[in-house]
């Protein structure tokens, strides 16, 4: 763009040799005659260069370039003097002007400084911008930011840094260590220690309890700052408040895992709700599912969550224990009630009075101990075996099955009272193949308790073991899905799992296709290249793309001598 400039002489061939010369080079030239003249002139429009008298008919140009700073015009300022050693002159430097130049007018001379001061004119005007895009970012952004120099004292700060630590712009100046007189000074020490060491400093999720302030959970950013020979000369520190985000984390870390049950997909969460909702209810509850769904932890849960968490959880398997013993160890029995009865036994039911007594594979019951259930949960009420005196017991009743009741209500191998009493309320647990969406986290959460268990260092399973896990069928379940990690877990000595560690019962299964190792041991050069060069040759992405080991990886390129050039040739 042309420059634009403003000459303000009240002699008119002073005015008429600046026009004349500045004109030629191409500039844009408006002259003024006076003082009253050029503040119309400096109202009316933008100049990039002013050269003003110093004496003018009805002022001086030092009064044009006071009302020039005063108005925040950006422009430079050169004054014209016929007395370079006026005082004037120097006087007019000490307020602002850029330089003077002497009459007569030298063209070259004033062509020079013309080009000197629009030089500086763009180079402060990059550095304003600059300067207002980082003044911009540090009061707008959420963080809290502070500088401070290697003294510790405290150089600026921005609005976050007030709002979250109750600094003031007053504070400016104070050293950094004075003003944490009301928390635990941790964000002093880390200072401290930057200005100390000079090394860069991160920790997250710091516990701020300032007085008279809501605690918060703080992460710490500490850099030093660097002069121009790269020499520490402070540090910035920025504070993000993340005191909503570990809520949210572990409000989070709630809908994915409820007590032992693991799964964020939306079957899930509409049992983790039932069992929010029946935990502080005493009726009874019946969960249904598949064999190998959690139907145990979600009776735990159900106990846990409740009033009588504190109180026993007592646990009968129906199919486990042999049909002559089940009403003897459900209901006890009295001395000599039966042979071998050489003392009075309490059973279950009386073990878990005040608690919960949770019934496994309940559709398994015989006619006679279902009578006796039937009347427990009505009159809360039995009798030993042997006795006929009524035991009273405060308990809460949860039942599970695989089977289908309503089935066995029809054979009649159900009573058809205690079905209903047993169905208040049905919980279904969903198969594992209605919930593929929790096999990552399924994966991860087993990952972790392996890795504890066989003091390992597994990092993952491959992507084509984790695609073969979303396609399987699962038939047993997530019971199924543990013991096939279990196994995987036992025999893989790499950090990761592939196909080479799966049980032979899951990679002889029906309809599934082994793709791992042994498709790797068909793969030629350039597959093993292409999955190299998509990782730019981080050969553990890299195997974990191809579903193998690093060390079987390993192996295939030094076999193939395979290098980063001999991709491209």
């Amino acid at each position: 763009m042309i420059a634009k400039i403003l000459v303000i002489d009240d002699e008119e061939s002073i005015r008429f040799t600046f026009e004349r010369f500045l004109g030629a080079a191409g500039y844009a030239v408006t002259t003024a005659l006076n003082h009253a003249d050029a503040l119309a002139r400096l109202t009316e429009g933008e100049y990039d260069v002013v050269f003003a008298d110093i004496i003018l008919e009805d002022g001086t140009g030092i009064d044009v370039l006071r009302e020039i700073k005063a108005l925040g015009l950006n422009c430079q300022v050169i004054m014209i003097t016929g007395d370079p050693g006026f005082e004037t002159a120097a006087e007019s430097i000490r307020l602002g002007a850029f330089d003077y130049i002497s009459k007569p007018v030298n063209q070259e001379s004033l062509l020079h400084v013309t080009r000197t001061a629009l030089k500086f004119k763009l180079v402060s005007e990059e550095k304003e911008r600059y300067r207002a895009n980082l003044e911009a970012i540090f009061r707008s952004v959420r963080d809290a930011i502070v500088t401070v120099d290697k003294e510790g004292v405290v150089v600026e700060l921005n609005d976050a840094a007030s709002y979250m630590c109750g600094f003031t712009r007053d504070d400016i100046g104070k050293r950094f260590d004075a003003l944490f007189g009301n928390c635990s000074g941790r964000c002093r020490e880390i200072i401290e220690q930057g200005i100390r060491t000079g090394e860069p400093r991160i920790v997250d999720r710091i516990e701020c309890r300032p007085a008279n302030r809501p605690a918060r959970v703080i992460s710490v950013r500490m850099y030093p700052l660097l002069d121009q020979q790269n020499m520490a000369s402070g540090v910035v520190m920025s504070l993000r408040d993340d005191t909503q985000m570990a809520a949210l984390e572990s409000e989070l870390k709630e809908h994915r895992k409820f007590h032992r049950i693991v799964g964020v997909s939306e079957p899930m969460q509409k049992v983790y709700s039932l069992i929010k909702a029946l935990a502080g209810v005493q009726t009874t509850v019946l969960i249904t599912g598949e064999s190998g769904t959690g139907k145990e932890l979600v009776a735990e849960a159900l106990h846990l969550a409740g009033d009588r968490s504190h109180k026993p959880l007592v646990k009968v398997n129906c199919s486990a224990v042999p049909e002559e013993l089940l009403e003897s160890e459900l209901f006890g029995h009295v001395k000599g009630a039966f042979t071998g009865a050489i003392r009075d036994y309490p059973g279950r039911l009386h073990r878990a009075d005040g608690g919960t007594i949770f019934f496994d594979e309940i559709g398994d019951l015989s006619p006679k101990v279902q009578l006796k259930l039937l009347r427990v949960l009505e009159g809360k009420e039995f009798e030993q075996v042997g006795s006929s005196a009524p035991t009273k017991v405060d308990v809460r009743l949860i039942a599970a099955t695989h089977r289908n009741l309503a089935e066995r209500v029809s054979r009649g191998d159900l009573r058809e009272d205690l079905y209903y009493r047993l169905k208040v309320v049905e919980i279904r647990l969903p198969p594992l193949r209605e919930r593929r969406k929790d096999i990552p986290l399924l994966v991860e959460h087993f990952r972790n308790k392996f890795n504890a268990l066989f003091k390992k260092n597994i990092e993952a399973v491959s992507s084509d073991v984790l695609s073969a896990f979303l396609e399987y069928h699962w038939p047993g379940n997530v019971r199924e899905f543990e013991h096939t990690l279990e196994h995987a877990f036992v025999i893989c000595s790499q950090n990761i799992v592939t196909f080479d560690h799966l049980p032979s019962d899951f990679m002889n299964a029906p309809k599934f296709e082994k793709q791992s190792s042994t498709r790797l041991r068909e793969l030629d050069s350039q597959a093993i290249l292409e999955a190299l060069d998509k990782t730019a040759w981080n050969k553990a992405k890299a195997a974990r793309l191809l579903g193998v080991d690093r060390v079987t990886l390993y192996r295939k390129i030094k076999k193939y001598n395979l290098t980063p050039v001999s991709f491209s040739l």
